[in-house]
């Protein structure tokens, strides 16, 4: 039987994960009681692989990933402005958890359930076959792709890593300014070489 072109997966893919509702019954559980609301957005024809944890409440909201302080900031990293972090075509954004995951009762966002990753992830990424570069951002990426367990070691080999592709970094919540400003090395050092890496690969994009 012919195997469909990843455009036309893709687009079957998007519909599916678009109507999951699998994690229904957890979220309205939490404090936050929401229905799921699926945060998809990817193309077959991306080169670069945002590889995030999950969407926060403004982005459950608005239904645009990483529209928040954490995307100015990754935005920031990447040195590029929102209307090219946001263009599907070239920047694929594939999250461990396709859907908020709401708070606890103390108010702390809960983890992304491992069971949107163990239904979706693997389909998702067969169908990007033009993936060149892939950003793990927080630790429940760097734990699923890489199988490490400590971010700070993980980001520290980023020349390791970025041989293959591949670029660790912290998650860029506020929480993490402190993380930040005790391994300078990271902005100092590890930022600019992914700006560069971002900018080869989008601009040999034909």
């Amino acid at each position: 039987m012919p195997v469909a072109p990843a455009h036309d997966r893709a687009m079957t893919l998007t519909d599916e994960l678009s109507a999951c509702r699998l994690c229904a019954a957890r979220f309205a559980a939490t404090a936050t009681a929401h229905a799921p609301r699926p945060v998809v957005w990817f193309t077959s024809g991306a080169r670069v692989l945002v590889a995030g944890q999950a969407p926060g409440a403004r982005v459950h909201a608005s239904g645009r990933p990483f529209a928040d302080a954490s995307g100015d900031r990754l935005r920031d990293w990447m040195g590029l402005d929102a209307a090219a972090f946001h263009d599907r075509d070239r920047i694929a954004i594939v999250p461990m958890a396709f859907c908020f995951p709401g708070y606890d009762a103390r108010g702390a966002d809960l983890p992304p359930p491992p069971l949107c990753a163990a239904t979706w992830r693997a389909r998702v990424l067969a169908t990007l076959p033009g993936i060149r570069l892939t950003l793990l951002v927080g630790a429940a990426a760097i734990r699923w792709h890489l199988g490490a367990s400590r971010v700070t070691q993980a980001v520290a080999d980023w020349r390791h890593h970025a041989a293959r592709g591949v670029f660790p970094l912290p998650h860029p919540s506020w929480r993490n300014t402190g993380w930040l400003k005790r391994n300078a090395w990271f902005e100092a050092e590890c930022v600019p070489a992914l700006r560069l890496r971002i900018r080869a690969e989008l601009e040999s994009v034909t």
